[in-house]
C-alpha cells in the first residue's frame, strides 16, 4: 500500500510516499481502507520532534532520532476492511472515522485501529469533514465540558479560536449555551464569527488581556500569554483551561516549546490554585466520537476545512498547517 513514511527528524521534506506492507487487523482492531486523514499541529511537533524535550518525556510517540512511528497521522475516515477476533459491532463496509494518536498510520491506504478508537461515521458528512473531527473535537470537548465545566449563560474566551481545536470549540461552547469570545487574527475574523462567536478579538489590534471583560472559562489553545496574564482576565470563580499550542516559529527547533507553559500551570494547579486547569492528556474514545457525532448530526457543530491535499502531497500539506498558519482544518484525501 501507499504510506507517508518518515525516518528522522526533521522539516516536511522528510516525508516520503513510499510503498509498504498493508497491516493486519490483530485481536480487538478493525483494518480501515482511509479515505481521508487529517493533519494536525502533533503531526508537525512529531515530524520535527520538537520541541525537543518532549523526546525524553514522552516516548510513546518520540524516539531519540527519529518518531516511534513510521507512518504519520492520526486522524482519519474510511471504510471497514476487516475486523479481528473480538470485535462486535462493526463489520465490512461499515464507514467509521477515529484517532490512532500515538499508534499514528493514517497518511496511508490502510490503517489498523483498536475498536476502542474508532466510531460510526457521522451521517451527511464527507470522508474529509469526517476525517477533520477526533482529535481537535475531541480535545474541545474534554477542554469544555469536563475540564472548564462550561454551563450555560457563561461567558467563554478562546484564545486560537480559528484553529482545528478552536473551531470546534467556538460551537461546543455555543451548544452549551455560553457567550463565546474568539481571539484570532484579522484574516480569520469572519470565519470565527460564522461559527457562532458571539465577540470576535483580532489580537492584531486589541490585546484581549487588556480589554477589562472577564471570563467564567477561557480556553488557551495557543501558549503566548503568561500564566498570569490569562488568570487575569477570569471572575472570581473563572477557570483556566490550557491545551497545548505553540507555532512553529517558522521551523526553528525549540527545546520547552508550549510544554513551558503547561509545566507551569500544572505546578500552580497542584499547588492548589483551582482556577488552573491543565489539559495534559486526551485519549481517543469511542465514547467521545458517539457524543461528537449526536452534535454533527444535530447540526450544532460543523466540520471547517481550509484545504484539501491529495496523499501525494502529504509533505505540503503539513507543511502548510506548519509554516503558513492554516485556519481550521487541513485534510489529505486518500485515493
Amino acid at each position: 500500500m501507499k504510506a507517508i513514511v518518515q525516518e528522522r527528524y526533521g522539516s516536511a521534506d522528510t516525508l516520503e510516499l513510499r510503498e509498504i506492507e498493508r497491516p493486519v487487523a490483530g485481536d480487538g482492531e478493525v483494518l480501515v481502507r482511509v479515505r481521508a486523514a487529517a493533519v494536525n499541529a502533533r503531526d508537525w511537533h512529531i515530524m520535527r520532534g520538537d520541541p525537543r524535550l518532549a523526546r525524553y518525556t514522552m516516548p510513546a510517540m518520540f524516539g531519540r532520532s527519529g518518531p516511534r512511528q513510521r507512518v504519520r497521522g492520526s486522524d482519519f475516515a474510511g471504510v471497514v476492511e476487516a475486523v479481528g477476533a473480538g470485535v462486535t459491532g462493526y463489520e465490512p463496509g461499515d464507514e467509521v472515522y477515529g484517532d490512532l494518536r500515538e499508534d499514528d498510520g493514517a497518511f496511508a491506504q490502510y490503517a489498523r485501529v483498536p475498536v476502542a478508537w474508532i466510531g460510526h461515521k457521522p451521517a451527511g458528512l464527507t470522508f474529509e469533514q469526517a476525517a477533520a473531527v477526533p482529535l481537535a473535537a475531541t480535545t474541545a470537548l474534554a477542554a469544555l465540558r469536563d475540564a472548564g465545566k462550561v454551563k450555560a449563560g457563561e461567558h467563554v474566551l478562546i484564545n486560537g479560536a480559528s484553529g482545528g481545536v478552536g473551531t470546534f470549540a467556538v460551537q461546543l461552547a455555543k451548544a452549551y449555551g455560553a457567550t463565546v469570545t474568539g481571539v484570532c487574527s484579522t484574516r480569520n475574523a469572519e470565519l470565527v464569527a460564522e461559527l457562532g462567536a458571539d465577540h470576535v478579538v483580532d489580537y492584531t489590534r486589541e490585546d484581549f488581556t487588556r480589554g477589562g471583560r472577564r471570563y467564567d472559562v477561557v480556553l488557551d489553545l495557543v501558549a503566548n500569554r503568561s500564566l498570569g496574564e490569562l488568570r487575569s482576565v477570569l471572575t472570581e470563580h473563572g477557570r483556566l483551561v490550557m491545551s497545548g499550542g505553540g507555532t512553529s516559529g517558522g521551523g526553528r527547533p525549540s527545546y520547552f516549546g508550549p510544554m513551558a507553559l503547561t509545566i507551569r500551570a500544572t505546578l500552580a494547579a497542584k499547588m492548589g490554585d483551582r482556577r488552573v486547569v491543565p489539559l495534559l492528556n486526551v485519549p481517543p474514545s469511542a465514547q467521545s466520537l458517539a457524543t461528537l457525532r449526536e452534535h454533527l448530526e444535530a447540526g450544532e457543530i460543523t466540520p471547517a476545512v481550509d484545504r484539501t491535499f491529495p496523499l501525494e502531497r502529504a509533505a505540503e500539506a503539513v507543511r502548510y498547517l506548519e509554516i503558513e498558519h492554516a485556519r481550521a482544518k487541513v485534510v489529505i484525501s486518500v485515493a
